[in-house]
């Protein structure tokens, strides 16, 4: 059984490092690149848990940090590749408003976090002027594409128990 676990996690990481690598080569894959990525690993937290799947995002953030020539898209996928693992617990929450504030709160939080790191290792000046809108505006379209990855990975999961589980493991 274990083997199987291994098989399977070890294939879907090389895949999840083989999209984040050639969404280097596309200049506008940056962000679909660690989408996809993610969806990759969607069948290793269904079948093997959070702790496998965790492993497998640790294994491709360092693999896509050492071998993916875009580093940015690399840098999207380490600090937003886990929010799988943190989507069911989302999920968990009673009112649907308060699940979409935790959405946005850990978008925001994250883009933040991210783009400060960046801004720090480029050593632009100390004070950037993001007042207004043109400070908020990228942030806003960051969230709502943020809930739109929700709403995709929601989906993808149900596609992988409905239908795609059949097909990859009828012959075990």
């Amino acid at each position: 059984m274990k083997s199987r676990e291994m098989a399977l996690c070890g294939l879907l990481s090389a895949l999840a490092v083989m999209l984040l690598t050639l969404g280097g080569s596309v200049p506008l894959a940056t962000f679909c690149a660690p989408v996809l990525a993610m969806a990759a690993l969607l069948p290793v937290l269904e079948e093997y848990g959070p702790r496998a799947a965790g492993t497998a995002w640790i294994a491709v953030s360092l693999l896509a940090l050492t071998l993916d020539p875009d580093r940015e898209a690399a840098l999207v996928y380490l600090c937003f590749g886990w929010y799988p693992l943190l989507r069911p617990k989302l999920a968990g929450l009673s009112s649907r408003p308060a699940r979409t504030a935790a959405r946005i709160a850990v978008c925001t939080g994250v883009c933040l976090l991210l783009y400060g790191v960046v801004w720090r290792a480029l050593g632009l000046p100390e004070d950037p002027d993001v007042s207004g809108v043109f400070g908020l505006l990228p942030l806003a379209l960051a969230n709502v594409t943020f809930l739109l990855l929700d709403r995709a990975l929601e989906r993808l999961t149900l596609l992988w128990r409905r239908k795609l589980r059949r097909r990859v493991f009828r012959r075990f």
